[in-house]
Order: C-alpha cells, then sequence, then structure tokens
C-alpha cells in the first residue's frame, strides 16, 4: 500500500440485486436452462421495485448468466459464462439517468424558453425534420435526438448546464443503456417521441415557459416509461 486509502466505487441497486439473483443461480435454486419467476413475483421475494429488478436482469444477460426472451421470460443459461461473483458496473442506472434528466432539462428549458431566438427555433425544426426522415426508414434517430436536448440547453445562456445536459444524453451509450435501447425501442416508441419534440417546439415557439417545462417532463417521464417501465 502506498498510504492512499483505495477508493471503492459505489455500488448502484441494480449491482446489488443482480448479485443477488447470481447467488440464487450459483446455489442451485435456479437451475441451468429453468426459467425464472415471473418479474412482479420475483421482485417482491427481493424486495426490489420492478424497473430496478428489470435493470439487474439486463445486467445478468450482458454477463451471459442468463437469456431473456421477449414474451417469454427469463431464463438461466443453459452454459452459464464465466463471470465475477459481484456485478461489475455497466453504466448509470437508466431509471435514475431519466430521473436526472427531468430534474436538469426541466430547469432549463425554463430558462431557454424566454430567451430563445428565431435561429435556434429555425435550427429545431430543421432537427425534427431530421428526426422524421430517419424514423420513416427505420433508423433510430440518436443524433438528431442529441442535438435537439443540447441546441435547447444551449439556449438557457448557460454554458454549464448545456455540457451536463449533453453528457447526460450521451449516458445513454452505457453498456446497460444500450441494451436497454435493444430490447424497448422501436419505431413506434420513435414516433411517439417525435410527437413529444413537436410539443416542446411548439411551446418554445409560443415564448411561454411554463407550457415547455411541461412539455418536457411529459416527455422525459413517457420515455422513462416506455424505455425502463415497457
Amino acid at each position: 500500500m502506498n498510504g492512499q486509502a483505495k477508493i471503492l466505487e459505489p455500488r448502484r441497486l441494480y449491482q446489488q440485486i443482480a448479485d443477488q439473483i447470481r447467488e440464487l443461480i450459483d446455489s442451485g435454486e435456479f437451475l441451468a436452462g429453468a426459467r425464472l419467476p415471473a418479474e412482479r413475483e420475483l421482485a417482491q421475494r427481493l424486495g426490489v421495485s420492478r424497473p430496478s429488478l428489470r435493470e439487474a436482469l439486463i445486467a445478468l444477460e450482458i454477463d451471459g448468466s442468463v437469456e431473456i426472451r421477449m414474451g417469454s421470460g427469463v431464463y438461466v443459461s443453459s452454459e452459464p459464462a464465466q463471470s465475477p461473483a459481484r456485478t461489475k458496473s455497466l453504466g448509470e442506472s437508466p431509471s435514475e439517468l431519466m430521473q436526472a434528466r427531468a430534474a436538469l432539462e426541466g430547469t432549463t428549458i425554463v430558462l431557454a424558453a424566454s430567451r430563445i431566438d428565431a435561429a435556434a427555433l429555425e435550427t429545431l425544426r430543421a432537427t425534427l425534420d431530421a428526426m422524421r426522415s430517419e424514423i420513416e426508414v427505420g433508423r433510430k434517430p440518436l443524433d438528431q435526438d442529441r442535438q435537439f436536448h443540447v441546441i435547447i440547453a444551449e439556449q438557457s445562456g448557460n454554458s454549464v448546464l448545456a455540457r451536463l445536459v449533453g453528457d447526460l444524453f450521451d449516458e445513454r451509450h452505457s453498456p446497460i443503456s444500450a441494451q436497454f435501447r435493444v430490447k424497448f425501442e422501436d419505431k413506434d416508441t420513435w414516433i411517439f417521441a417525435l410527437q413529444e419534440h413537436e410539443a416542446i417546439l411548439s411551446a418554445l415557439e409560443a415564448k411561454d415557459p411554463l407550457l415547455a417545462q411541461a412539455a418536457m417532463h411529459s416527455h422525459l417521464d413517457s420515455s422513462r416509461r416506455r424505455w425502463v417501465e415497457n
């Protein structure tokens, strides 16, 4: 030791829950190839919320311990991968990430609504047009989505807020968030998101801070429910 205390990374809730499930698998309670209890039942047994349980199951799927079969259930892998006893960090909790974005962007848009200029509104409109085009051809418009939210944050006049909004959005590329996108995002979810972006832009065009804030909160809450609680 060099005299400096080792800094331990805080354990996120989904890591702790994943560890509990892996212990049940390792103890033989859930055998290889067996289907885990239904999500509601397993959440009650572990004393956790279903969104947190879902994050834990996604983490276990990433490390090869379980297989999630949409419409069928979650199964212990027939040939479980050799994984550590403690689940490693795969990024921020998607549920907590969306809560943080709602808190931050709900404040940022109030500042932006009172000072946004015509050029920024025009850019936001072009961004939504590009988003619509991407959706129509079956692509996920992540770049346009990010641009839309960052432009609004930049219009707040606070560069720190703009940077934080971009940083939180970029967390969607973490392993756990990326896996949620694979499983729970499709063309329909993006169509809903586009409609919500349109409502945000309409409120900004009206320069109505409270309406803009309500539209942003509605969008991010709906996104959280589609993405995490699907």
